[in-house]
């Protein structure tokens, strides 16, 4: 339907500016029956008609582009299978306000925006995990998630997946943006046990910040994170955390925070007591550490992107955060 009124407001503006043109230069050429209009009617009448055909065109569009964009295939909800056993967390029915579906708005008491996907047939009485995506920099939620593509998959997963807006990095900041999964567990039905952040660029370097900063370094139970801007001699400043499952991801070609991802995976795998020995390479060309405290994955994938690319390695992210939330 859309496309025919589309078509017709086209056709519209096209015979409005040729209307213009005749009644401009030839307006004896029009006639109504036996009358003749003056060439300012037929002037007014036409620019009129272009007004119209305009108008129609502009309002048609846009809702058309938007509908293009909701159905992009990485982004679009995936209905989960619930395998509901003895360990399964449950809420109290009635007691998660949130809907299933999308939620673009959401907002926290500081003004940052986040929205949040569920699965399309969201159980509101069964615990999910959580998956926290922060945005890199001068990036909104939406063009986050167009970035990373991470909705289908993690969906599909039985994940309800989060995306915040990026903020300028402050350590007032990062736990402002810590505060966002807590804000999600209030209306959505989340495991507490299972909230897992990932990001790219400023977004890895907050979800790893989040994952040693004294006062939020107890939310996560994993971490993923892309291209962070944190260097191993900042990283000696603080305090290890309790073992914690990491995956770092970095490109050997990174000319912004060349060589940061090597730094960090070193600095983890020695907080999570990970044996010194050279790391196992895996088949998918990533390297896992062995013998790590409470056996926790501790894993470092090197691509050969630059630093804007995100690597792309979403199944394994997600694999990831199963294997890591199973252990957990």
């Amino acid at each position: 339907m859309k496309d025919l009124l589309l078509m017709i407001f086209r056709v519209l503006t096209v015979l409005s500016v040729a209307l213009l043109a005749v009644g401009i230069v030839k307006p004896e050429w029009i006639r109504f029956g036996h009358k003749r209009p003056g060439r300012p009617t037929i002037i007014a009448v036409a620019l009129s008609l272009l007004v119209i055909g305009l108008s129609g065109v502009g309002a048609i569009q846009p809702a058309g582009k938007n509908t293009a964009e909701a159905v992009k295939p990485g982004n679009v909800l995936s209905e989960t299978i619930y395998v509901v056993g003895s360990n399964t967390g449950h809420c109290d029915p009635g007691t998660k306000p949130g809907t299933a579906g999308v939620s673009n708005d959401e907002k926290t008491s500081t003004g940052i925006h986040y929205m949040v996907k569920t699965p399309a047939n969201y159980n509101a009485n069964v615990a999910h995990p959580l998956l926290m995506v922060y945005a890199s920099a001068r990036t909104n939620r939406y063009e986050s998630e167009d970035f990373v593509h991470l909705t289908q998959e993690a969906t599909a997963a039985g994940f309800i997946v989060a995306y915040a807006d990026h903020r300028t990095m402050t350590p007032e900041t990062v736990e402002e943006l810590a505060e966002i999964p807590g804000m999600v567990e209030k209306m959505w039905c989340i495991d507490k046990k299972r909230i897992f952040l990932t990001g790219h660029s400023d977004g890895g370097t907050t979800a790893m910040a989040i994952g040693f900063i004294s006062g939020t370094k107890h939310i996560p139970a994993a971490i993923a994170l892309s291209a962070a801007g944190i260097r191993g001699e900042d990283l000696k400043a603080y305090q290890c955390p309790n073992p914690l499952p990491v995956m770092v991801m970095h490109s050997s070609q990174d000319s912004l925070f060349p060589g940061y991802g090597k730094e960090a995976i070193h600095w983890w795998a020695t907080c999570n007591g990970c044996d010194t020995t050279p790391p196992v390479k895996d088949a998918d060309g990533c390297v896992t550490y062995r013998s790590c405290k409470n056996n926790v994955a501790t894993r470092y994938c090197e691509g050969t992107g630059i630093h804007s690319e995100w690597p792309g390695n979403n199944k394994a992210i997600i694999d990831f955060f199963r294997s890591g939330q199973e252990a957990h």
